[in-house]
């Protein structure tokens, strides 16, 4: 049992698990605008994990996630590994694959705000000024950031025209991605600085949850909207609305990080089985 747990940690804490939610995400959109075959997705996921490890080593090294410092170098070997090897699959999809290069300079704003996420844009003694430290704009940065790399991103890659429909695609996934985010926030209320002002501390857990709920109907709507008559995408989206709001209602600053990381981050690896089973 003990050997078991240290796989699973390792699949989370080494960011395996959140690089397969962006593999998902990226998928999704794919599938919902009927494009099969695309090697983007696992760009996306070898990206999310080369980034999120130096996000992880970035904060260790200015003395943030102490929790996560022990079991970091305990495990420092095997995380270099996951690196090289995302790295070189990414360096393969690149310069040997009938990649799109063209689709990197879309990639660009989103790969400024995930790298000034932690690294300082402004050091003024002992103020630092980063995307994370914004006050109340930390969940956006996050929200934006992953919309636009699942959403944009692949089509761009794809050479899909940009239409209203790939915009509301994007708000869409803009909401139900901030409404995932909460339960992180949730959870951290009480740890994180004052002046971060994320959506818990400055409006209570309560009405940030009902901020979340918000923003799945309006995510429910806009499906709607797009589909001229009741399909399966719809009744999926509502699914997924429902189980997002399940796990948004029972967050509380007392769970625990395999509630968020492991359990909550597995909400777009969920909707991707269903998307991928019966659409």
């Amino acid at each position: 049992m003990q050997f078991l747990r240290k796989i699973l940690d390792f699949y989370i804490f080494s960011n395996i698990h959140v690089a397969l939610s962006g593999f998902c995400l990226t998928k999704i959109t794919l599938l919902k605008f009927g494009i099969q075959s695309n090697l983007t997705p696992f760009f996306v996921a070898f990206s999310v994990l080369i980034s999120y490890n130096f996000i992880r080593f970035f904060e260790i090294k200015t003395n943030r996630l102490n929790w996560f410092k022990q079991w970091f170098f305990v495990h420092k070997s095997g995380l270099l590994l996951v690196s090289i090897l995302s790295s070189t699959f990414l360096a393969y999809i690149i310069f040997f694959s009938s990649f799109n290069l063209k689709a990197i300079v879309i990639l660009l704003p989103f790969a400024f705000v995930t790298f000034f996420y932690v690294v300082p844009i402004l050091k003024k003694e002992k103020l630092e000024f980063s995307f994370r430290n914004f006050p109340s704009i930390k969940i956006f940065s996050i929200a934006v950031s992953w919309a636009g790399v699942t959403v944009f991103f692949p089509l761009f890659e794809f050479g899909y025209s940009f239409t209203s429909n790939v915009y509301i695609e994007f708000v869409q996934r803009l909401f139900i991605l901030i409404a995932i985010t909460l339960p992180f926030d949730i959870r951290d209320v009480t740890v994180d600085p004052k002046t971060l002002k994320t959506l818990p501390q400055e409006l209570g857990v309560n009405k940030s949850k009902i901020v979340g709920y918000v923003l799945l109907l309006l995510f429910v709507i806009l499906e709607v909207i797009q589909r001229n008559y009741f399909n399966s995408k719809i009744v999926i989206s509502i699914v997924i609305v429902f189980i997002t709001a399940l796990f948004l209602g029972f967050s509380t600053p007392k769970r625990t990080r395999y509630y968020t990381s492991f359990w909550v981050e597995a909400i777009p690896i969920f909707w991707f089985v269903l998307i991928a089973l019966f659409l």
